[in-house]
Formats: structure tokens, C-alpha cells, sequence
């Protein structure tokens, strides 16, 4: 820790530019303002890096390191025209906005000091940015692959990496639009032609190794150990794959446990099984054409999905001479489809978490028929129950129909036919609040559930920020930290809510906060039930007419998405003025980072436990392996 003054203690109270000018006085030469256009925060160098992270963390007071991401600026870089940087944002859980800092190295020596032993968090976050651009971490505990195999040969994330059937670097591929020459680049490819081998790879004899290292860590071999158990019980110790099975672990997700007996003394998280090229896809498309994308992220969010890219791209688009900001009603609409969105989430994964406890089915069966009545009102209104892409860069898709009408497909369907204010009201008045006092009644109290789940996968209020955890993780383990109130966007700041938070920072109490955020979203949507009427007949889209490009620069839009903080970091460059596609496209996945300590949530538990544990933290693998 950095000793700090007292006279010095207010710099944690200090704005962004007054940290940012007592850091440049600190550290004179080796922090500068990032004084590319569009761009925001300090360049710092790489030989400080270290020391400056520290100060951040300690004098300044941003013990949040919320996002960590490479940048290839192959050709566009100031200082070098091939050097990669690696941007961070950290913020202060007291609230407030972003201190952004960056560092850069050269493309073929790609080498930057850990920032693991300021905040934990940075560990899955650095692993990712070493597997995907080559990004050498020095210091850092456990860098390897974290998404790709082993054996993976190059960094797909960077530039000049062109992949099996590669076509061009943006969308729309000549191949199908605007030619007209529809085909399949694979039927006038020829196998191979993009795949490259390392030299030394003889594929006639390959033999996968890249677990060697996993369980080298662990220390034990493929034998087991007689070892004395915690209570003077011979025991044998040895390891137990879980996984990569779904639905046991949420998706295809492995975790490697070593075993005292029932007991889990060390456990690593293992992904990589779905991995999805999200982000390659988003370079490629356009910046509209990434919205249906973001969908697919967390597909039970999928509006809020859509928000917290839609945000993002709309502060670059401010840069822009004709930009006028959405609408008051396309912001209440917004609000109204990602809170009801956000009681989807809870309500989905309260069920499943029940499911790993051993209530099977019954629980989560009971729970979907709430969420089948919004996912009904979803369909009305942007034409798909899950996958909505609803939002629009100053907009939305539509506005809500008067009535909400199916089609009878079948000879015997019941045709669905409602006024969708009535049907909305009475949903956010009646149904939802009957359910979450139903679920209330029938699991708070319940002796299983409570025996099952306190004091079970804790985590420590210090930990919980250390290791960059969001949503009802965090707020589960005593920190009341909400975007919505901590950094507000959209009309969050007139709506008023409270932020749920729990202290015994156990999966019960990660329950608990999905309860009580639950009926705090009920308490927004009717305040955004009269802005409904009163705004009725009001545009959706704003005067803002998009061109289909944006002004480059660089932009995060976050929001408090159901399973904690989804954050889009996206780069406009190529272009002197606009450009249609990002030249970087980054997730800030909660259900990733989220993963980074279930280790020590696990550490002491029963095996059992360990699925239910899982379950708590609430992932989706699809924003995992993006």
C-alpha cells in the first residue's frame, strides 16, 4: 500500500481531471493526456505502469478495475505504427465515473507489467487479452489460454490474422451483397488455403498436452494421494473433472477440483468450449449490424444486451454535427424493456439455482410462467420472444402497439388478443408482485434452502472489489454498488429505487439480493407506467438521421444488466472522419469476470456445493466464450 498524507486523503474524493492532473505531477514524463481525437484519459508508460496502477488504486481511491482490453493498432497507432495497447477503466466504488489509462508496446515484443497484484480482477481479463493478441503479462500468476487451446498457433483478435475461408476484413462480403454473386466462400476455397501449422507441428503425430500444465499445477499427477484428512481421516486426495456438461454447469464449462475426501481444497474454472468469435464477427460487421449480435451474448438479457451497445455507440455519434439525443419516451420505453428484462433474469436463474440445490424442475417450471407472460409482451412489441434487437442508435424499433394479437396456426390455438396497456398494467400491478411474494413465501423461510446456502461459497466485501465481481455478487458480499446509481445513464436518476445489498456474502445472500432487486424493478416499472401515458404519441427515433458511420474516437457505455455490469468498449478509426465498422468491438462480460473467484468461493466446500455455488454467481455461457 501507498502511504498517503492526510492532507492527501481528499484525492479520493477528487474529480477525474483533478486526478488526472495530480498524476501527471506525480509521475511527470511517464503519464500524458491521450490527445488522439475522440479519445479520453492517459497514456502511461509501460516501465510505470506498475507504480502508477498503485497510486490509482490507493491514493486516488478507484479500487474497481472494471474492464482491461488490447487494442491492435496495426497502421494506426501514434507513437508506432504496429503497437498494441492495453486500455483500462477503473472506477471507485463510492461512485462516480471512469479514470481511464492506457499503456502501449510493439506488436512483436508485446510485453506489459501485471496489474493482478493491484486488483485480481485483471487475471481472467489479462489471459484473455494474452490469448487473443499476444499480449505477454509479466508478473502475472497464471498466463495461459484462457478461450483458445494451447496449441492454438497466433492471436485471431489481432489484425493481420486472417482465418480458414477469410474473405475480407468488413462486411458486407462481396461474396453475398452488393454483387449478387451469392455462394459459400468454402465451395471456391480450397481446404487449407488460410490454415497455417506452426513449423515444429507434425499433425500425424499430435498428442494433446494442453492440459499438462493445469494439472502440473495442482501438483499431484494422474495418482492418488493418501493424505491425512481435515479431521485425522485417512483420505485420498485426488482431482475430479466437472464437465464440460450442460446443464450441471450452466453450459459447456469445466471446472478441475482437487478432492480431500468430499472436501474441495483448490478448484480452476475451465472455458473455452463455445468460444463463439463474438468479437472478431463485430469487427467485421457494421456498427448496426452488430445490435441482432449482442442478442446472442447473454440471451436471457438480450435487451439489455442491446442497451449497453446502443449506449456506447451513442457517445461516439454525440461527437457528431447532427446528433440529437433519443427521445424521453424512446428512454422510458428502454427503461421499461430492461427492467422487465432484468425479472426474466432473476426469475430464470433463482429457478436453476434451485435446480442445483436438487429441486428439480418443479421450481423453475413454476417461476417461467411469469416470464412467459413478458417474453409475450416482448414478442408484441419487437417481433421475437428472446432474441429481440429492439434498440437503435437515438431509438428503438417500434413503439407498443395498441393490442396485443397472435395468429392461429393450428386448428385449436388459442388466439391471444389484449389491450397491451391493460395487459401491461395488470402485469406489473398484479402478476409479477403475486409471484415474487409466492417465491418469497416458498423459499425464503425454507429450511433446506437456508441449511443449503448460508455460509456457503462466501466472499469477502474486500474480495468481491478486488476481483472486479458485479451485480448481485457484489452487492451480495456488502458493497452497494449499482451502475444505475453509482455512474447513472438513460432517466435512472429521476426513477426512484434502492440498490438491494446483502452482508453475509453467501449464496444466500445472493439470493436474497435477486429478491429484493426483483421487487425494486416492479418499483420502477410503475413509476414508468404514467411517463407511458403521458408520453403517448411521442416519437421513438430522434431527428438524428444515421448515416450508417460514426465519428471515430473511442467510447464504454455500461449498464447494470441481471447478472452485473455488461460494459461495450468500442473504437471508431481507419477513417480521418467516419467510419462504418469498429475498429475495435470488446465485451465486458459479467459472466465472464464474475468467474475469476469462484476458486476461492469454492475452496471448503462439499462437492455438492459446488455446482450450487456456480449456480449463485449465475453465468451464461454464451457471454462467457464470447
Amino acid at each position: 500500500m501507498i502511504d498517503v498524507a492526510p492532507e492527501q486523503q481528499d484525492l479520493k474524493q477528487a474529480t477525474i481531471a483533478e486526478a488526472i492532473a495530480d498524476l501527471k505531477m506525480r509521475f511527470p514524463g511517464a503519464v500524458s493526456d491521450d490527445t488522439r481525437e475522440g479519445y479520453s484519459g492517459v497514456i502511461v508508460d509501460k516501465a510505470k505502469l506498475l507504480d502508477v496502477a498503485r497510486y490509482i488504486h490507493d491514493a486516488l481511491g478507484f479500487d474497481y478495475l472494471s474492464s482491461a482490453t488490447a487494442v491492435d493498432y496495426l497502421g494506426e497507432g501514434v507513437h508506432s505504427s504496429d503497437h498494441i495497447e492495453m486500455v483500462y477503466h477503473a472506477y471507485r466504488t463510492s461512485g462516480g465515473g471512469a479514470l481511464v489509462f492506457k499503456t502501449q508496446t510493439d506488436r512483436e515484443a508485446c510485453e506489459v507489467p501485471s496489474l493482478t497484484p493491484i486488483w485480481k480482477g485483471a487475471d481472467f481479463q489479462e489471459r484473455e487479452a494474452w490469448d487473443l493478441y499476444g499480449v505477454r503479462f509479466t508478473g502475472h500468476p497464471n498466463l495461459r489460454r484462457i478461450l483458445l487451446w494451447e496449441g492454438f498457433h497466433g492471436f485471431p483478435m489481432r489484425k493481420d490474422w486472417k482465418e480458414a475461408y477469410y474473405e475480407s476484413d468488413h462486411k458486407p462480403f462481396e461474396s453475398r451483397w452488393p454483387a449478387g454473386h451469392v455462394h459459400r466462400s468454402e465451395e471456391k476455397t480450397i481446404f487449407g488455403h488460410n490454415v497455417v501449422y506452426p513449423a515444429d507441428i507434425d499433425l500425424s503425430r499430435l498428442s494433446d498436452v494442453s492440459d499438462a500444465s493445469i494439472y502440473a499445477d495442482f501438483g499431484l499427477g494422474v495418482d492418488a494421494q493418501r493424505v491425512g484428512g481435515s479431521e485425522g481421516i485417512a483420505t485420498d486426495q485426488i482431482m475430479v473433472n466437472m464437465g464440460p456438461h450442460h446443464p450441471s454447469t450452466h453450459g459447456v464449462f469445466r471446472m478441475l477440483m482437487k478432492l480431500d475426501g468430499e472436501t474441495v481444497t483448490s478448484l480452476e474454472p475451465i472455458m473455452g468450449y463455445l468460444h463463439r468469435n463474438h468479437e472478431k464477427i463485430g469487427e467485421r460487421n457494421t456498427f448496426l449490424q452488430n445490435i441482432p449480435f449482442t442478442d446472442r451474448l447473454d440471451y436471457i438479457s438480450s435487451m439489455g444486451n442491446n442497451h449497453g451497445y446502443v449506449l456506447a455507440v451513442e457517445q461516439l455519434l454525440a461527437r457528431g454535427a447532427k446528433w440529437n439525443p433519443p427521445t424521453y419516451r424512446t428512454e422510458v420505453l428502454r427503461v421499461l424493456m430492461v427492467e422487465l428484462t432484468r425479472i426474466v433474469n432473476h426469475l430464470w436463474a433463482i429457478g436453476f439455482w434451485l435446480n442445483d440445490l436438487g429441486a428439480f424442475f418443479t421450481p423453475v417450471l413454476y417461476f417461467i410462467q411469469e416470464r412467459e407472460r413478458i417474453l409475450d409482451f416482448f414478442e408484441t412489441v419487437a417481433g421475437s420472444r428472446m432474441m429481440c434487437n429492439y434498440m437503435r442508435f437515438g431509438g428503438v424499433f417500434a413503439d407498443l402497439p395498441d393490442r396485443m394479437r397472435s395468429v392461429a396456426n393450428l386448428l385449436n390455438d388459442r388466439v391471444r388478443d389484449y389491450d397491451t396497456m391493460q395487459f401491461l398494467t395488470e402485469m406489473i400491478n398484479e402478476r409479477i408482485p403475486r409471484t415474487i411474494d409466492e417465491l418469497d413465501e416458498y423459499l425464503t423461510t425454507n429450511d433446506i434452502v437456508q441449511v443449503r446456502s448460508k455460509g456457503v461459497g462466501y466472499l469477502s466485501r474486500e474480495d468481491a472489489i478486488n476481483y472486479s465481481t458485479a451485480g448481485p455478487l457484489l452487492r451480495g458480499s456488502g458493497v452497494a454498488y449499482d451502475i444505475r446509481r453509482a455512474d447513472p445513464y438513460s432517466i435512472y436518476p429521476e426513477l426512484d429505487f434502492d440498490v438491494a445489498v446483502e452482508y453475509s456474502g453467501d449464496m444466500y445472500a445472493r439470493y436474497m439480493v435477486r429478491l429484493k432487486e426483483m421487487r425494486e424493478s416492479v418499483r420502477i416499472l410503475k413509476q414508468i407506467l404514467p411517463r407511458l401515458e403521458y408520453t403517448k404519441g411521442e416519437s421513438v427515433t430522434s431527428d438524428f438521421a444515421y448515416s450508417g458511420k460514426v465519428p471515430v474516437g473511442e467510447a464504454y457505455g455500461r449498464v447494470e444488466n441481471g447478472k452485473g455490469e455488461l460494459g461495450f468498449y468500442v473504437v471508431a478509426a481507419g477513417d480521418k472522419k467516419q467510419v462504418a465498422n469498429p475498429w475495435r468491438y470488446h465485451v465486458r462480460a459479467p459472466s465472464f469476470i464474475n468467474l475469476t473467484p469462484l476458486g476461492v468461493m469454492s475452496r471448503g466446500a462439499k462437492v455438492a456445493d459446488v455446482v450450487a455455488i456456480l449456480g449463485s454467481i449465475d453465468i451464461v455461457l454464451g457471454e462467457t466464450d464470447r
